[in-house]
């Protein structure tokens, strides 16, 4: 596995780079706007093409997007889910700017209307979306979650539900968070419950849809449903469970980016990472 962490894009996209570098990452994860906010403004060409030139140094492997907080394309008919469809819209259009290849994407939360109507409003407004950039390359990748409240994506089932949905599954892939496996309630602490948790995906959805791992420690029981990350050996996961992770032969080049807390100089990246690769075989 590749490995790497989320950086801030502070100054220019181009210095996420900069800062994944600093501390050897091989991949990063950015916002392509703020992610507390709906809309923001395109990247200007000339971050654009500093972006592209950094990331054509060829230390970095694979540089992808994660979706703003706000946006919920399940919920029900109003002022948020049209400004979550054409939030996820202009963030496609930013990341295809900048030559960003996915989005990771948490389903959404379907606030009382029931999983399958919840399924069916994802699908539909993704869709829409992809009609919308139907020029871009940038693909969606769903991101498993914990399962907290009325958020969907606990199973992989309702990932492969929408794959099945979508009218374009093509444009869609999977991020799978170490974190949120555990916290809804599959045992990834063992070879055999990792493997058994692949399997399903690879069962529901295929393996060749999996295009970033999330690496993070959980601070949550197993089956809490509670997302809370913690740094890797330090959680309820343990150390010893990333070594059949990271060292999985079906991933060897797949990015897993770590989410975990951090302060302005990056040392627990720098010493999340080192863990990480203490366990490399």
């Amino acid at each position: 596995m590749k490995l790497g962490s989320h950086m801030s894009v502070a100054g220019g996209a181009w210095k996420a780079i900069e800062r994944a570098r600093s501390v050897d990452c091989e991949c990063t994860q950015i916002f392509v706007k703020s992610n507390m906010q709906w809309f923001g403004k395109p990247p200007k060409t000339a971050d654009a093409t500093r972006f592209q030139a950094e990331l054509a140094k060829g230390e970095m492997q694979t540089v992808f997007g994660h979706a703003g907080y706000l946006i919920n394309l399940a919920g029900p008919d109003g002022d948020n889910r049209d400004k979550s469809i054409d939030s996820l819209t202009q963030e496609i259009k930013f990341a295809t700017k900048l030559g960003v290849p996915f989005l990771v994407l948490h389903p959404g939360a379907h606030l009382g209307q029931g999983e399958n109507l919840g399924l069916k409003r994802v699908a539909k407004a993704l869709d829409r979306i992809f009609r919308a950039t139907k020029s871009s390359p940038v693909r969606i990748a769903l991101e498993n979650t914990a399962g907290q409240g009325t958020c969907l994506g606990h199973s992989i089932r309702h990932l492969a539900d929408l794959f099945e949905r979508v009218k374009q599954p093509e444009r869609l892939g999977v991020c799978l968070d170490t974190a949120h496996f555990f916290a809804a309630g599959y045992d990834i602490r063992t070879p055999k419950g990792w493997d058994s948790a692949i399997a399903e995906v690879e069962q529901m959805i295929g393996l060749e849809s999996v295009l970033a791992f999330h690496l993070n420690d959980s601070k949550s029981d197993l089956n809490s449903r509670v997302d809370r990350h913690d740094h890797i050996g330090h959680g309820r996961i343990g150390k010893k469970a990333f070594a059949h992770v990271v060292n999985d032969p079906r991933f060897v080049d797949t990015p897993g980016c770590l989410e975990t807390p951090k302060s302005p100089d990056l040392h627990e990246d720098s010493d999340n990472l080192a863990t990480l690769r203490s366990l490399l075989k």
